[in-house]
Parts: C-alpha cells; sequence; structure tokens
C-alpha cells in the first residue's frame, strides 16, 4: 500500500511539474520510512545535488551531455532550407498539442471574423452575377471561360482580392478571400481556379510582400484591375514538391553598355494561367560566375518577374490537366533578358526566393484549396440529400436504405467539420497568425476529405452520376479531385514529411531550442532546455496515466461535449508522451520513417480538426448539429486510438504495450443510429440549407440545382399524400397506372382536391426530371467536349 502511495505521488509531481529538489525530498523520505540503510540514502542525496546544484549539473551533466549528443548525432540537424521554413509561420493552437494541453480558453476566445458590408454586398451581388453568367457545361465545351466572364472577372477586380485598396485592389479579408472561392467552385471549378489562382502564390502576394516600392507602383494597380494577368512559374521536370531542387538558372553579365543583367534559362511546367499571363513570376537559381556582386557564385533561389513578351518567352503551349479546361500550360525560356531591377525585392532579394516561398504557401494550403473542398462538399452534400430523397427503388427513397444514410451521414459530417476547421483556420489568419503546420493539415484533409465526399457522392447518384451533361453536377468536381490532392504539395508528401514533420520542429517547445545550443554549445542553453524537455515528459506521462485510469474524468471542463473536450485532453498527453518515446528510441531516423511521421500526424489532424468542431458548436450551438459533431468526433477519435496502435506495432520495444493500449481505447466508432438521426435531420430544410450556406443556386428555374431544391421542397410537402395513394393502389382502391392517371382517378374519388391534385402532378414531374439523365444525338455527343 504504501509504495502505491509513493507513485501516487510522484504521479502528482509529475503531473504539476514541481522542481527537482522536491522529487528528491519525497524519495529520501520514502526511503526513510521504508527504512532503506542511511548510506544508500546518503549516496542518492549526493548524486542528486548534481542534478539540484545548476553549476554542479551543467558541468558535470549538461557539457558531458551536448558532447555526447553531438558526437552521436542524436538529434537531427535542421538544414538552411528548414530553417527558412521553420522562421516563415507562426506556432498557434496546434502547439499545445506537443506539450499535453488543450488551452480551452484560448480556442473560445479566438475573434471570430465576420465579413464587412462591402465584402457581404460583393458576396452577393457580383459573384453571385459571375455565377449567373457561368455555365460549367459550357465552359468545358468551349474549353474556356467566355470572353464575357473574363472582362466581368477583370473589371469587377476579381483578380485583386488580396491587393490593398491603396494600390486599386478589393483588400478583403482572408475569410471573405474563402467564402467567395467557396461560392464560385459551387458553380465551376474552372471559374474558381481560374480566379483562386492570381489571388494565391504568385506575382500579387510577392510583390506586396517583399517587391520594391517601384514594383508595387508599376505592377500591383494593374494586377488588380486585370490589365496584367499573372502566373507564377516554380515547378519543373524534375523539381515538383521539393521546390529547392529547381534547375532553371540565372547567369549575371554585362551587357554592351556595361550594365549588369540577367540571362535566364528555364523549362517550367504545370504553370496555370502561363499561356495567357502578361506578367510571369519566375523562380531560378541565381549564379555570379564572373563576381560581378561579390565573390559568392551561387546566390541562391530567387525570383524574378519577367513580361511574357520578353523575347526568348514561349508559352504557347498547354496542358490537358485531365480534361479540366482551365489554362495550365508548360513555359520554356532560352536567354531571356532580364534587369537586376526585375528581381522581387530587387538586389536585396536576391537568394530570397526560398523564403519568400514558404512565406507565402499559406494562401493556398490554408485559404484557396480548403475553400475548393468546402464548396464542392456543399454542393456534393445538397444533390446527395436532394437525389436520395427524390429517388425511388423498391417502392422506398433511397435515403431510407441504412447504406445510403451510412453515406450520406459521413458526407454531412465531414461539410460540418470542413466548414468549422475552415472558420477557425481563417480567424486565425485574420488575427494575424501564419499557422504553417495547421496550413498543411488543412490541405491534406480537406482535399482527402473531399476526395471521400465525392466518391460516396458519385456512389450514391449511382447511374445518375457517371452520365455527363448539363444535369450532372459532379462528375466535373470528380474529374478534377486528382488536381487539388497534387497542387501545392502533394498529399503523400504533405502527409508523411511536413505535418508532423515540420511540427515536431517548429511546434515542439524545447527540440529546437536543444538543436540550436547543441550547434552553439551553449551548455545553459541547453541546460535549460533539456531538464524543462525531461519535466514536459514526466508530465504527459503522469497525465496519460490520469487520464487512461479515469477515462478523463478528473478534467473540468465547460460547455457542451465535455466527454470530447476530455478525450482530446487525453489524446494530446498521450501524443506528447509518445512523440518524445519515440524520438528518444529513433532518433534523427524519424525524418526517415515517413510511415511514422504519417501516423503522428493523423493524430496532430486529428486533434486540430475535433478543436475547430468543438469550438464551432460552442460557437453556433444547434440541436440538429449535435448528432454532426458526435459522428466527426468519434471518427476522428477512433482514427486516433488507430494511429496510437500502429506506432506502437511499428516499434519493437513498445509492442507490449499494445493490449494495454486496446484494453482501454480512446474512442470506438460511431453507431449506426447516429446516421438515421443525421439523414433525418437533413431533411429540414433550414438545417440542410444552413449546413449549405453559401453555395450557389441560380434564380433560372430551369437550372438542375434550383430545380432539385423546388422538387425536394414539394415532395416533401406532399410526401403524405403521396404515401396515401400508394396505400390505396395497393389496396386496390385505385388502379395501377401512371402516376398522373393514379392522381385524376384520385381526384376524382374526392381523395385529393383540385389544387392537391396540380400540386401532386407538378411534384412528380418534377421528381422525374431529376431523376433523368442528359443524351446526346450522336452528331451532338461526337462534338462533345
Amino acid at each position: 500500500m504504501e509504495s502505491l502511495i509513493f507513485i501516487f505521488i510522484l504521479l502528482l509531481l509529475a503531473y504539476f511539474s514541481y522542481p527537482l529538489y522536491l522529487w528528491c525530498t519525497v524519495i529520501v523520505i520514502y526511503a526513510y520510512v521504508s527504512d532503506v540503510s542511511l548510506s544508500l540514502i546518503m549516496v542518492f542525496i549526493f548524486f542528486s545535488l548534481f542534478f539540484i546544484i545548476k553549476d554542479l549539473r551543467l558541468s558535470f551533466i549538461s557539457k558531458n551531455l551536448v558532447l555526447l549528443i553531438k558526437r552521436k548525432a542524436l538529434l537531427p540537424k535542421i538544414s538552411s532550407t528548414e530553417k527558412a521554413a521553420l522562421e516563415a509561420g507562426t506556432n498557434w493552437v496546434e502547439s499545445n498539442f506537443f506539450k499535453a494541453q488543450v488551452d480551452f480558453e484560448a480556442i473560445k476566445n479566438q475573434k471570430i471574423t465576420h465579413l464587412s458590408k462591402e465584402e457581404e454586398d460583393f458576396l452577393n451581388n457580383e459573384v453571385n452575377t459571375l455565377c449567373e453568367m457561368s455555365s460549367d457545361w459550357e465552359i468545358f465545351q468551349n474549353r474556356d471561360l467566355s470572353p464575357e466572364i473574363w472582362t466581368y472577372i477583370k473589371e469587377n477586380k476579381f483578380f485583386g482580392m488580396i491587393i490593398p485598396k491603396e494600390y486599386g485592389g478589393l483588400g478583403f479579408s482572408a475569410t471573405a478571400h474563402s467564402h467567395i472561392i467557396e461560392k464560385l467552385v459551387s458553380r465551376s471549378q474552372v471559374l474558381a481556379i481560374t480566379i483562386m489562382v492570381p489571388n494565391s502564390l504568385g506575382p500579387a502576394e510577392l510583390i506586396l510582400k517583399h517587391g520594391t516600392q517601384k514594383q508595387k507602383d508599376k505592377y500591383l494597380n494593374n494586377l488588380a484591375l486585370g490589365r496584367e494577368v499573372p502566373c507564377f512559374a516554380l515547378t519543373e521536370p524534375n523539381a515538383g514538391s521539393d521546390a529547392t531542387s529547381i534547375t532553371s538558372s540565372g547567369i549575371l553579365f554585362k551587357d554592351e553598355n556595361n550594365t549588369i543583367k540577367i540571362k535566364l534559362n528555364f523549362t517550367k511546367r504545370y504553370i496555370t494561367l502561363a499561356n495567357i499571363a502578361t506578367l510571369i513570376g519566375l523562380a531560378f537559381v541565381l549564379k555570379d560566375p564572373d563576381h560581378l556582386l561579390g565573390e559568392k557564385e551561387d546566390l541562391g533561389i530567387t525570383f524574378g518577374l519577367i513580361n511574357a513578351n520578353t523575347k526568348g518567352v514561349d508559352n504557347s503551349k498547354r496542358h490537358d490537366p485531365l480534361n479540366i479546361p482551365f489554362v495550365n500550360s508548360p513555359l520554356d525560356g532560352k536567354d531571356v533578358i532580364i534587369d537586376l531591377g526585375d528581381i522581387i525585392g530587387g538586389q536585396e532579394g536576391i537568394g530570397q526566393g526560398w523564403k519568400m516561398l514558404v512565406e507565402s504557401l499559406s494562401i493556398g494550403r490554408g485559404i484557396s484549396l480548403p475553400s475548393v473542398s468546402l464548396g464542392g462538399s456543399k454542393l456534393a452534400l445538397s444533390v446527395s440529400t436532394y437525389y436520395t430523397s427524390l429517388r425511388e427503388q423498391f417502392g422506398l427513397s433511397l435515403s431510407h436504405f441504412e447504406a445510403i444514410e451510412e453515406k450520406i451521414a459521413k458526407i454531412a459530417s465531414y461539410t460540418y467539420m470542413l466548414n468549422a476547421a475552415r472558420n477557425y483556420t481563417l480567424d486565425a489568419i485574420d488575427a494575424g497568425e501564419k499557422p504553417g503546420v495547421v496550413n498543411s493539415i488543412m490541405k491534406y484533409h480537406a482535399t482527402e476529405k473531399f476526395r471521400e465526399i465525392i466518391n460516396d457522392s458519385m456512389d450514391i447518384l449511382g447511374g445518375s452520376a457517371i452520365m455527363r451533361g448539363p444535369n450532372n453536377l459532379l462528375a466535373h468536381a470528380y474529374f478534377a479531385l486528382p488536381i487539388s490532392i497534387t497542387v501545392e504539395g502533394a498529399n503523400i508528401l504533405t502527409r508523411n514529411l511536413m505535418q508532423f514533420g515540420q511540427g515536431l520542429i517548429k511546434s515542439h517547445p524545447f527540440i529546437t531550442k536543444e538543436i540550436q545550443a547543441i550547434e552553439e554549445e551553449n551548455i545553459e542553453a541547453f541546460d535549460k532546455a533539456f531538464f524543462s524537455h525531461i519535466s514536459l515528459v514526466s508530465h504527459a506521462f503522469a497525465k496519460t496515466v490520469f487520464c487512461f485510469l479515469s477515462r478523463a474524468s478528473f478534467v473540468r471542463t465547460k460547455g457542451e461535449f465535455k466527454n470530447y473536450k476530455r478525450k482530446l485532453l487525453w489524446a494530446s498527453a498521450q501524443f506528447t508522451l509518445l512523440t518524445n518515446i519515440v524520438l528518444i528510441i529513433v532518433g534523427p531516423a524519424l525524418k526517415k520513417r515517413e510511415n511514422l511521421s504519417g501516423r503522428f500526424g493523423d493524430i496532430l489532424s486529428y486533434c486540430y480538426l475535433i478543436t475547430a468542431t468543438l469550438r464551432e458548436f460552442d460557437n453556433n450551438p444547434k440541436e440538429e448539429n449535435k448528432a454532426l459533431v458526435d459522428y466527426f468526433c468519434l471518427y476522428a477519435f477512433n482514427e486516433i486510438q488507430k494511429a496510437f496502435e500502429d506506432i506502437i506495432s511499428n516499434i519493437g520495444v513498445l509492442k507490449i504495450f499494445l493490449p494495454i493500449l486496446r484494453l482501454n481505447p480512446i474512442a470506438l466508432k460511431a453507431k449506426d443510429s447516429l446516421n438515421n438521426t443525421i439523414v433525418t435531420n437533413l431533411k429540414k430544410e433550414e438545417h440542410l440549407n444552413a449546413l449549405c450556406k453559401n453555395i450557389f443556386i441560380s434564380k433560372d428555374k430551369k437550372d438542375r440545382l434550383h430545380l432539385m431544391q423546388e422538387a425536394f421542397i414539394l415532395n416533401k410537402k406532399y410526401d403524405k399524400h403521396f404515401k396515401e395513394i400508394k396505400k390505396s393502389v395497393k389496396e386496390g382502391k385505385l388502379k395501377k397506372d401512371t402516376m398522373n392517371n393514379i392522381l385524376e382517378e384520385a381526384h376524382q374519388k374526392e381523395m385529393i382536391n383540385a389544387s392537391s391534385l396540380r400540386a401532386m402532378k407538378r411534384a412528380y414531374k418534377m421528381k422525374q426530371e431529376v431523376i433523368s439523365v442528359d443524351s446526346f444525338k450522336v452528331k451532338e455527343y461526337k462534338a462533345n467536349k
């Protein structure tokens, strides 16, 4: 019993991170009352002094640890490119997961960004007008946006959303940017991509953040007004996600006037808008073989600005990205001459390209691609819900089948989560944060969850989703899926290298400090970081034990879903503990253990997504959304549990803990009954509209989504009447016939009145139109693109 009390006291000391001298005091007292020999106690006290007294610890322990770690290379080295990436962003909420913490108060107090009146007006007017002008089917058939659409985009500054008003742009918030892309993509992916790219990584953002005042004055207004169409040329045949491997070169030389110039040679590919661009932002390696600027020859990755009409530039070709007709092209240059003043940032921008790049990736990863996925998800949820309510098999609407309910419930809960995560991330970005790790999480999970959503929606709609035509609202989104998965860092790379790999170095409270201290041989700095690190591990161990034994019931939380908030803290503590244990066991090789890194990334990601989901409900608590929160949290905690198990299974010495881990899992998957609750709630029009808020629905009654919505509402209104009619047919009170004839007979027998007859005929006709598919005459079919 005394031993258990002693262990409990030690766990308390660790949990509350009490100082080392208190630990030693408790151990000595326990040893004394346990009749341990006085000589052993004195030996323990003697050695303890080397840890407690700072000067002794620095001289005898920390100094030798630094030498040992350096000699054995026990900590990973940070390259210059990694340092630039780490310095580019800020640590945000994700850093708490590396500290066995969840700061619910800070999460709750994160300022919510609301659209300004100007942004709301733009979203409800210019964006709606642009959507109304656009037909996704016609864009595909014409392989381009119409001239009228191009003109409208430019005249209304759609290319200048991120450019401040002082330079003629719209100066919109990240939240407005996201809502605009979200609505556009619900109408046409090509339309959204075309507007998204100039407002993402490219000349406008790079000039705005890093350009000289002369460059800002020269280009930003023209970019905002569409007089200049930009593209950004980074990717090459042998440099994709590993952008530091580019071989495009710029050689410094003096022309006949003795002026220093740059001769560029480059081969780029996958460059969006390159074929129609007037201004090219180019990434290249600048070299100074004649030492015109100094002794250094290789000056590093540099970004330059090139007029597309410059001699030697070839942007005449087009790629065909899975038949999605947005402008994407190869871009070549042979002996292209530019001035030093064309380097972004002028001479100060030489060699700063990688730093500029990692500082600018947040828009694509954190704003643009998640917005595309969210808009597409909301569209898929709307279409799937409408269709399954209207389409019948075996006399029942599809929405009554459990297998369909399972798919719809997943689509709805993922959509709710994506919206929650989008809102939370953008609130941080608009508040000035640059959460690089979270942006990677958003890029990966938004696109991957959208992949699941669109695949499930295609399964649900069956043949209706397969037949292309103006009435198929999902086929083109399905075609475009791999594009989002691949761009801005392929998802395989993002999951297995970036989320946890970047997060471990950037967000861990002590590893970077330890590495820097070792590199600088700063013994005092290392001592402070190392022993704080040990304190963190002991704290995480104690918290994990207490959470495991009590299922985190001791954790105090506020608001709804207290159980999930407790489990989130449990997962955070276990994540912190396992991260540090694996780091000790695997060491620097953890960077190369991509599967392990991917599983740690899954845990980190789902902790963030759960956080965002719970915050969204706390900020907007609606009864119908409870089931969605339940579904996603149970799913995400189950994924976290599986990741923990997979990590332990792949670390030999840890396998003995696997049965213990499985004995008391953090969570199990949601029960099937939850699916029915979610689908039943979706039949409430106001709930579905709230979930799918901000997708575009045309005012044109012939528009497919408009028709589906109206058919859904009207058939729901007369659902009881139709059931009574079907029952009467079964009972022989009405003859089996076409629905219109049955309804006429029912009216004649005064089972329905004239008003209901007209409405039910219309409802049935609309239902048939919704479940119909496109077909073409052979000549038309062969002309389709």
